[in-house]
């Protein structure tokens, strides 16, 4: 008798390890990256392409011909394009704040010793709405497209987001990098964008991590 008492409290001594280990939400777990999904010149793919829970990232830089690459010629444009796609059967909800937080690195350069570049775009704000104005229904795609040298003059809008040019000029030869690491959530219907992760409304609540490594010659 004592020796089933034990095993009982062993195995729920388990379960409740796996249980504050990690949490779930409507199936889905939650998952934070400690490491960079990274690619470098000396990758053989020249595109980060991952796949959550059938939530599909995707982030490149693009050349002067439109194509996947880290090795660009001095003096040439290039693009930062980012894309996340829902390959579920769900009708969710995501709001793109990555692209409006200041500070977590998205499109900003650095060079090979860390030394801060700047980003492309300047934010200048958004448009205080609730998250239904966000679905992000099967099929659908959320792609940011945006030129290093970008020469428009006016604020130009993006998801309820502002943006302005910060008027970069072609980089330099050398070694350089761009990295950041954002807080992707994606809720179900009926959601408020307020729950705790625990809630039966989070479809997918991720922290993420980019890293391209590239070159200009």
């Amino acid at each position: 008798m004592k020796k089933n008492i034990k095993i009982l409290l062993l195995l729920t001594a388990i379960l409740f390890a796996v249980l504050t280990g990690c949490s779930v939400n409507g199936g889905i777990v939650n998952e934070q990256e400690d490491s960079p999904w990274e690619i470098s010149p000396d990758t053989e793919s020249q595109v980060i392409e991952k796949e959550i829970d059938g939530i599909a990232f995707k982030f490149c830089l693009l050349n002067g011909q439109g194509e996947p690459a880290t090795v660009f010629r001095e003096g040439e444009n290039f693009r930062f394009y980012f894309s996340i796609v829902n390959k579920t059967d769900e009708n969710l909800f995501f709001i793109p704040d990555f692209a409006q937080a200041e500070k977590n690195g998205f499109c900003e350069v650095f060079t090979s010793n860390k030394q801060s570049i700047g980003k492309p775009f300047v934010f200048r704000g958004v448009d205080l709405i609730g998250i239904g104005a966000y679905p992000f229904k099967p099929e659908e795609s959320c792609v940011f497209d945006l030129s290093w040298v970008d020469s428009r003059d006016s604020v130009w809008r993006w998801k309820y987001g502002y943006y302005e040019s910060n008027r970069q000029i072609p980089l330099p030869e050398g070694d350089y990098f761009t990295e950041f690491q954002s807080r992707f959530q994606f809720e179900k219907e009926g959601s408020n964008y307020l729950n705790s992760k625990d809630s039966p409304y989070n479809y997918l609540d991720s922290i993420l991590i980019f890293k391209i490594n590239f070159k200009i010659q």
